[in-house]
C-alpha cells in the first residue's frame, strides 16, 4: 500500500482444523513456549532468539475449500488444498535494467522488455533497502499460461513502508529486509513485461527538472506458491484438537471460536520461516487490512495465494515469517497466518508501530473500488469476536495503544484506537481500500452481538 504523509491522515488506507479455546495468554515471551498468565506490563515485545519448537499441525482434510460463498449458519473450518502429488513452490528473482525510451527529461525508467519465463502466480518488485522510498509508478503485465492473452498493465503500490514491523525491533533490524512493493495475485502465467518510472517525491520542487531517483537494486521477484501440502510439516500434539461441538459456544463476552484453517492446512512450508515465534503481551486491537494482491482469484485459489503471500514475505521482503497473524478470503474462510498458535498474542508484522498488543487480519484481495463480500465482513466480525474477547475487549469499544513509530504518530506517543480498527488509524496508508474501511463500523456492531452484548 502507498504510504501518505501525515498531512494526509484522512486520505484512503490450513489440514482445518476446530481449536479449543485455551486461557488468555498475557505475558510477553519470544520462545514458543505460551506466554504465561503474568498481568501485561509495559515492558516491549522481547527480542530472545525464538526456540526451535515449532507450532503443532494436523494432516489436511482432503476436501477442497468451497467456492460457494457460506449460508447465514456460523461456518466451520475449511479443508486445505486439493489432495494430488506435493509440487514446491519457487521465486525466480529477475534484475531490472535501465529502458531506452522516449521520455521526459530527467525520468528515470528500468524494467523488463516482454518475455517468457517459467510459470509463476503472483508477482512483485523488491529493492535493496526498506528505507530507501520509491516515488514512481510500478507497472506490470502478464500472459495467462491457459490462454495465452496478456493481462493490461497494473499497478504495484509500495508496500514495505506501512505493512512491516515495528522500528527497533529484531524482525526489522535483521539486515535482510528489503523495500517491496505489494504483491499482484496473476494467476498461473507464463510472460510478464515491467516497469518502474520515477516520479517527483511529494512535497519537491515543481520546477524541478528531474523526477527522484528510483532506489538501488531494483528486481522483479516471480512467485510459483506450488501445490499440495508439504511431507512432514508437523505432527499433531498428543490430545490434538478437534471439532468439539460444545467448545464452540460463545461464553459471556467471548465469541465462540470460528473454524480456522491451520497453516498445515494451507501448505505452509515450515522450513521457509525462521523457528519458533515472538509474542506480545495481549490483543487490545484488531487491525484489518486488504492484502492488495488484487480480487482475480477463486476462493479454491486462496490457500495458493497465501502461500504466495508467504513466499513473498519471507523470501523476497525478508521477514521473519507471514506479516499477518489471520488471513480471510472471499467466501468467508479463516486461515491462521504467522506461526505461534491462534489462541496467543503472536506479535506480527502487519501494522508498522501498533503491531505490539494487536493482531493483524487481512482480506485476500483490493477494496480500494470494490465492496467486500458480506462472507468475508462475518468472518471479520467472528473471529475478532472471539480474539478480542479472549481479552476482555469489547469489539465496539476504544482502547490506548502506544506508538512504536510511524508516520502518523510518534514514538512514545498512546493513541486512543477502536479495538477494531483499519491499519490507516495507525499509520497514514490507502489500506484496507476505501470500500472496506467504510464496512468497519457494521463488523464492530456484529462482533459486539457474537460477544451477546
Amino acid at each position: 500500500m502507498r504510504g501518505f504523509p501525515a498531512s494526509s491522515i484522512g486520505v484512503t488506507c490450513a489440514a482445518a482444523l476446530a481449536l479449543p479455546l485455551a486461557p488468555p495468554a498475557a505475558a510477553a515471551t519470544s520462545s514458543s513456549t505460551p506466554p504465561s498468565s503474568t498481568p501485561p506490563s509495559s515492558t516491549p515485545p522481547s527480542s530472545t532468539p525464538p526456540s526451535s519448537t515449532p507450532p503443532s499441525s494436523t494432516p489436511p482434510s482432503s476436501t477442497p475449500p468451497s467456492s460457494t460463498p457460506p449460508s447465514s449458519a456460523p461456518p466451520t473450518a475449511g479443508a486445505g488444498p486439493r489432495s494430488g502429488a506435493y509440487v514446491p513452490g519457487s521465486t525466480r528473482s529477475l534484475p531490472l535494467a535501465h529502458l531506452a525510451r522516449d521520455r521526459a527529461p530527467g525520468a528515470a525508467e528500468q524494467g523488463l522488455t516482454r518475455r517468457d519465463v517459467r510459470p509463476f502466480s503472483l508477482v512483485g518488485v523488491v529493492w535493496d533497502r526498506p528505507t530507501a522510498a520509491l516515488h514512481g509508478r510500478v507497472e506490470v503485465r502478464t500472459r495467462a499460461a491457459a490462454t495465452g492473452i496478456w493481462s493490461g498493465w497494473k499497478e504495484l503500490e509500495p508496500h514495505n513502508a506501512d505493512h512491516a514491523a515495528d522500528p527497533g525491533t529484531r524482525e526489522s533490524t535483521s539486515g535482510g529486509v528489503r523495500g517491496a512493493t505489494a504483491p499482484l495475485w496473476a494467476g498461473e502465467s507464463d510472460g510478464v513485461e515491467v516497469r518502474v518510472r520515477s516520479e517527483k517525491a511529494t512535497g519537491a520542487d515543481r520546477s524541478a527538472p528531474a523526477a527522484a531517483r528510483l532506489p538501488t537494486g531494483l528486481r522483479l521477484e516471480l512467485v510459483d506458491p506450488g501445490k499440495g501440502v508439504p511431507p512432514g510439516t508437523g505432527r499433531a500434539r498428543t490430545g490434538a484438537a478437534r471439532s468439539v461441538p460444545a467448545e464452540r459456544k460463545a461464553k459471556p463476552h467471548v465469541g465462540a471460536r470460528p473454524g480456522i484453517i491451520t497453516r498445515r492446512g494451507w501448505g505452509a512450508d515450515e522450513t521457509l520461516r525462521e523457528k519458533g515465534a515472538v509474542y506480545t503481551k495481549r490483543v487490545k486491537t484488531a487491525f484489518v487490512h486488504h492484502s492488495d494482491t488484487g480480487n482475480d482469484y477463486t476462493c479454491s485459489q486462496a490457500p495458493s495465494v497465501i502461500r504466495g503471500i508467504y513466499r513473498y514475505h519471507v523470501g523476497s521482503m525478508g521477514w521473519r515469517d507471514l506479516g499477518y497473524n489471520f488471513l480471510v478470503d472471499k467466501c468467508g474462510k479463516i486461515y491462521e497466518g504467522r506461526a505461534g498458535g491462534v489462541s496467543k498474542p503472536v506479535l506480527g508484522a502487519h501494522t508498522r508501530g501498533f503491531n505490539s498488543n494487536s493482531t493483524g487480519i487481512a482480506v485476500l484481495g483490493t477494496y480500494s473500488a470494490k465492496e467486500p463480500s458480506s462472507a468475508a465482513l462475518k468472518a471479520i466480525a467472528r473471529l475478532t469476536a472471539w480474539k478480542v474477547g479472549r481479552y476482555g475487549m469489547n469489539p465496539r469499544g476504544k482502547t490506548y495503544l502506544k506508538s512504536g513509530g510511524g508516520n502518523l504518530y510518534p514514538k512514545g506517543r498512546k493513541v486512543r484506537l477502536n479495538v477494531i480498527s483499519g491499519h490507516r488509524d495507525g499509520f497514514a496508508t490507502g489500506c484496507p481500500g476505501e470500500r472496506l474501511y467504510d464496512r468497519l463500523g457494521s463488523v464492530r456492531s456484529k462482533a459486539g452481538k457474537y460477544q451477546g452484548r
